[in-house]
């Protein structure tokens, strides 16, 4: 799944990796692997096509 984050869209587009617990790894495409808490930031999804 593909998604943004909604206070830092400059880290671009990241693929989701894993959710665990309510912790969601993203591969951002600017930022890297970062560790989000699903039950604080709502990430955006992006939907293609």
């Amino acid at each position: 799944m593909l998604v943004q984050h909604p206070d830092n869209p400059e880290w671009g587009t990241g693929q989701v990796q894993s959710k665990i617990n309510g912790k969601v790894t993203v591969n951002f495409r600017e930022a890297g692997k970062v560790v989000i808490d699903g039950n604080r930031v709502f990430l955006i999804p992006i939907f293609d096509g």
